[in-house]
Order: C-alpha cells, then structure tokens, then sequence
C-alpha cells in the first residue's frame, strides 16, 4: 500500500464463530480523491489461507483431478460435485510447502516429488481474507485413481488420470465453474512447457 493511501480500523468484533469465523469491521479509508472516506461496516468471512496444487505427471503428460460434494454448489443450485485440484488450509506453523505435499497425500495417495510454485491470489476479497498459494506437482501418475480423503473431515475424494490434453478441453470448453480449479487449470495451459523446462523435460 503506498503512503498517500491508509486504511483506518475504528472497530472489529467476533460476530460468529464456528468452523469457521466472521469478523465486522468499522473503517474508514482513503479515496481516490485524496480526502477520506465516511465510517462504513464490512464484516469479513475469515477461513484461513489455502494452498493449491495441480498433480502433474511429465513423464506420461498426465494429470490428476478430483471429484467432491461440495455444499456451496448445491445451495447454488449447481451440480454438487465439482472438478477439482488438491487443497487444503494451511496450519498453524505449516509452510506452503508441507501443506502442498500433506494435501496430495491425502487426496490422491500420490507423493509430490517436486513442487513448482505458480502464483498466489485472493480467493474472494471482496468479503473474505483467504489467499490461496498454488503449485504444480510433481507426481507418478502409473498407479494413480481411487477414493480418498479423511473419514474424520467426512471427505469422500474420487481422483482420476487425464491426459494433458483432457485440461485443454476443460478449459477452453467452459466446463469448469469453480475459481481454484479455473485459475489452476488456464495457468497449466499458458505455461505446462515452462513446467516442463523446469524439471529437465522437452517442451510439448
């Protein structure tokens, strides 16, 4: 933030706790104009940051994408099970790192050998905190697919194998409607030879 612009918290207060936490701001802030902004609330859905990761085999020019229940989409009125890619939130004194190899264990009993940091972005910074660090993984694609998940976090994952070709599809078919997935697969499509490069293999 440069030093002509400041934001000014007059309050914040708990308002809900539970899984997770929403927080009510009072504030003020900087306007384009220079002068000040009026007192205004903003309540804020805290959830913890994220970490994203696309397994990606570059031997076999393999993918792994998950399937999941997902009750945002079904009180949306959308088809519950999405596509997805791995993730998880990050815990306390956790890296990135730990919580991208944790999550693809978890998810798809693979083991990310390398990870190549991609980008990081806001999920939803209109009302929430969360940020989500996503990488691409690499993985053995040759005994992946199953069902996994923790039964304690009542996750019930079905992963499965494409071709590198399939996520082009995805993507410029529209089939996609979930930001994680969207922003992961479309990053993967503008840059799998620079993946690739980076771990010692031809471009495609």
């Amino acid at each position: 933030m440069s030093k002509d612009r400041k934001v000014e918290i007059v309050s914040r207060q708990t308002v809900f706790q539970g899984y997770f936490r929403v927080d009510a701001y009072q504030l003020r802030h900087t306007l384009h104009r220079g002068d000040m902004s009026g007192e205004f609330r903003r309540e804020v859905f805290e959830r913890g940051h994220a970490v994203a990761v696309l397994p990606y085999d570059p031997v076999r020019r393999e993918v792994v994408l998950l399937e999941q229940f997902r009750i945002g989409a079904y009180t949306a009125g959308l088809d519950p099970w999405l596509t997805e890619i791995v993730a998880g939130i990050i815990g306390e004194g956790e890296s990135t790192e730990q919580v991208a190899r944790r999550e693809v264990a978890e998810e798809t009993g693979l083991v990310a050998s390398d990870l190549l940091f991609a980008l990081e972005y806001l999920a939803s910074p209109g009302g929430s905190s969360e940020t989500v660090t996503f990488y691409i993984g690499r993985v053995d694609t040759s005994k992946a697919g199953g069902i996994f998940g923790l039964d304690h976090e009542d996750e019930d994952i079905k992963t499965t194998v494409f071709p590198a070709e399939h996520v082009y599809g995805l993507v410029d078919g529209g089939k996609l409607n979930n930001s994680q997935a969207l922003i992961a697969l479309q990053w993967f499509v503008l840059n799998e030879n620079k993946v690739r490069t980076a771990w010692g293999f031809p471009p495609v």
